[in-house]
């Protein structure tokens, strides 16, 4: 734990002038208000806010950020009350103090909603000062480093996959990567603990077997930049764990088949030497064909800036190569707090108002706080955002130059909604660089993008297919939610009406109308569109209506069960005859969809299935619809996955190996192409949920015979 002379020594290396008795005075009130308190470590309470206070320094915050770092923990976990730390500090670390309390305290919720929550909790908090999220992540990374300690393995697990989902992702979005790796490692070790572990060892061999190869590559960089005359410093690393599964998990393919593991990163002067450096790289080595990306001329929106690109560099190795300056690698490594460093006495510098005003670096802030007020819940918008905070990005432009930032996957429909929810609705084609495109084609950097619109146009239901965007996604929800209500309502009305005539029973409004308290509903209108949309079930209206027929409804339900009961499924109406469609396979925890079959009900298909491009879908036979969170179903899917490996040595024994270890059935086996070296084979697994299948996809891509897998 460092004293307090040895913090003052850190922050007078970036800022001499900080008000030193603030921090002195913070941080003798934190440690007697944190008394006697201890962590799970043993060491004295008071060492964790010291350890965040040195987070904050490392990233040359100003010093209401440092004194609230410190105070961080006084009013939730001590005497003292917010109304001393505002007599004593003022209202602006009272603010920040109070922000940072106010995110601890999530509600008991189910931990799928919990960590929706906390993420609405962050949104909110961020959008009025930034330094909340901060002081945040400097708590959570020095939480995760001592996270060995918390006995309870329940509670490790839950913080790492917060950290993972939620934590990291935030902290790269504002350009805090040193902080958004560590997260992602240390929460990586957690959560796949067999997989950490095997690629630390895949990588331990690797180094024995190319003893000293990064010290003789940089030396090959050196001699030539010297060679060339270029002032610059080159540094070079493994790449980490939790990214090397990440890239094996995006390309579906093995460890070893991953060649550029090792990255190395140039710095130099200015702009101008940036892409001298560049013309000295491809002059001396093979650049990898679609691995240039210019982050310099088009930054990313957390305003980070570098040139990429992988080559074929010295001994004929495989390389990443990162190119940029020092300020750029300044702002690369800290984040948004690099701009501030040097606009200490800047007013305000950290308010909603000043982060609107620097251009749109900061826009996804607002945009996610609009999906947070038009979203039914914030567990929608967590499962729509998850892809694209952690996704690179693609530029593209109007005819009019306005250039929009939006994640790699996104469509011309994406785009349409990025530009205003209005030109998304009613979009009807898009040209790309001039030329006629598919809706859901995919937008590739530097693309000049003309949405075509006319005001008879609305969204189709298909979109939800190919669209990438949380924004895109929300808007056209929400806008067939709206154009479907009037539908569902009289759908509602109707199923309840047949349901009460077969039980011979008269459904009266009236009686309805008494019954929409039970329901939380404050009309009949909002009730039949619960009960069309399979929220509210007819037995469950039934119920209440004539709850002297309980009993027999109950020994009706055990006799005859339907097989919509058995299905884990919500946004069905109850009673539809319910399949799974063979070309897609989906399994419990796909994002799905349902498509209505006249004669034959309701088929259920993977969202991603190649086969739905080729149905005719009309609006009226696509079905919102999602896996139950809870349930009790015992159902076993069956699971396809498509394999190359190697034909030689034994391949195919090691994949049944690994996967009879996992404990599933192999119902088939089906070999498609065999050639001299390599093995098309096609299984089929009988698994009971998605997770359980990417167990399995995860340990088949350490195999060192399997090339590639993919479902």
């Amino acid at each position: 734990m460092l004293s307090f002379l040895e913090l003052s020594n850190k922050i007078k290396a970036y800022n001499p002038n900080t008000d030193f008795a603030l921090i002195q005075k913070a941080y003798i009130l934190a440690k007697n208000s944190h008394g006697n308190q201890k962590r799970h470590s043993g060491d004295p309470y008071f060492a964790h806010p010291v350890a965040v206070a040195e987070i904050i320094i490392s990233l040359k915050l100003d010093d209401q950020s440092i004194a609230t770092a410190l105070l961080h923990d006084v009013v939730e976990d001590t005497e003292v009350s917010l109304q001393e730390i505002q007599e004593q500090f003022g209202n602006e670390i009272a603010s920040l103090v109070d922000g940072i309390t106010k995110l601890g305290k999530i509600e008991v919720l189910p931990a799928n909603e919990r960590l929706a929550e906390n993420f609405r909790k962050l949104t909110m908090a961020m959008s009025q000062d930034i330094r909340v999220l901060l002081i945040k992540l400097a708590d959570r990374l020095h939480n995760m480093r001592t996270l060995h300690f918390v006995p309870s393995a329940e509670k490790k697990l839950k913080k790492a996959k917060e950290s993972l989902e939620i934590y990291a992702p935030l902290a790269g979005r504002i350009g805090l990567n040193n902080i958004k790796d560590e997260l992602q490692e240390l929460a990586f070790s957690i959560i796949h603990p067999q997989e950490y572990q095997q690629i630390n060892e895949k990588l331990q061999d690797i180094r024995q077997k190319n003893q000293d190869l990064i010290d003789k590559i940089l030396f090959e960089l050196q001699n030539l930049f010297t060679n060339e005359q270029v002032i610059c410093h080159i540094s070079g690393r493994e790449k980490k764990p939790y990214s090397i599964w990440q890239k094996m998990q995006q390309k579906n393919i093995g460890f070893y088949s991953l060649h550029d593991i090792m990255a190395f990163r140039i710095l130099v002067e200015n702009v101008a030497e940036c892409y001298k450096t560049l013309g000295i790289i491809n002059s001396n080595f093979n650049m990898i064909p679609g691995t240039f990306k210019d982050y310099i001329s088009t930054p990313k929106e957390n305003g980070y800036q570098s040139l990429h690109l992988v080559i074929l560099g010295p001994f004929s190795k495989k390389i990443e190569v990162q190119i940029r300056s020092q300020k750029m690698h300044e702002i690369a490594e800290i984040g948004l707090a690099a701009h501030w460093h040097y606009k200490q006495h800047h007013k305000n510098k950290f308010s909603a108002t000043n982060l609107q005003q620097k251009s749109n670096q900061y826009r996804w802030i607002r945009e996610l706080i609009k999906l947070f007020e038009t979203s039914e819940t914030a567990s929608e918008v967590l499962k729509n955002n998850k892809l694209a905070m952690h996704k690179d990005e693609v530029f593209c432009f109007t005819p009019n130059g306005d250039i929009f930032n939006l994640p790699f996957g996104s469509t011309i429909i994406d785009f349409a909604y990025a530009v205003h929810s209005e030109v998304g609705n009613a979009c009807i084609s898009g040209k790309i660089n001039g030329n006629i495109a598919p809706l859901r084609q995919k937008l590739e950097n530097g693309d000049q993008i003309e949405i075509i619109t006319s005001k008879n146009a609305k969204p189709s239901p298909n979109w939800l297919q190919f669209v990438f965007t949380s924004k895109a996604r929300s808007a056209i929800r929400n806008f067939i939610k709206n154009e479907k209500f009037s539908e569902y309502v009289s759908l509602g009305k109707a199923i309840l009406q047949k349901f009460f005539a077969n039980k011979e029973q008269e459904l009266l409004e009236k009686d309805l109308e008494k019954a929409l308290h039970h329901f939380g509903k404050k009309n009949l209108t909002d009730l039949y569109f619960k009960v069309a949309e399979g929220s509210i079930t007819r037995q469950e209206v039934f119920k209440i209506i004539y709850p002297q027929l309980t009993e027999s409804l109950k020994k009706e339900k055990i006799t005859k069960p339907t097989k919509t009961n058995k299905m884990p499924i919500e946004g069905l109406v109850d009673g539809m005859a319910i399949k799974y469609a063979g070309c897609c396979n989906p399994i419990f925890g796909d994002p799905i969809i349902g498509i209505i079959n006249t004669g034959v009900g309701v088929t259920i298909h993977r969202q991603s299935c190649l086969q739905l491009k080729n149905l005719a879908l009309t609006q009226q036979r696509v079905l919102d619809i999602n896996w139950k969170n809870h349930t009790t179903d015992l159902q076993s899917y069956t699971a396809q996955i498509y394999l190359v490996v190697d034909a030689k040595n034994g391949g195919l024994a090691d994949i049944t190996s690994i996967v009879a270890k996992k404990k599933v059935n192999i119902t088939s086996i089906k070999t498609l192409n065999r050639q001299h070296e390599t093995l098309e084979i096609l299984l089929n697994l009988v698994v009971s949920n998605l997770k359980q299948l990417e167990e399995i996809i995860s340990a088949l891509k350490m195999s060192s015979k399997v090339i590639s897998i993919t479902r």
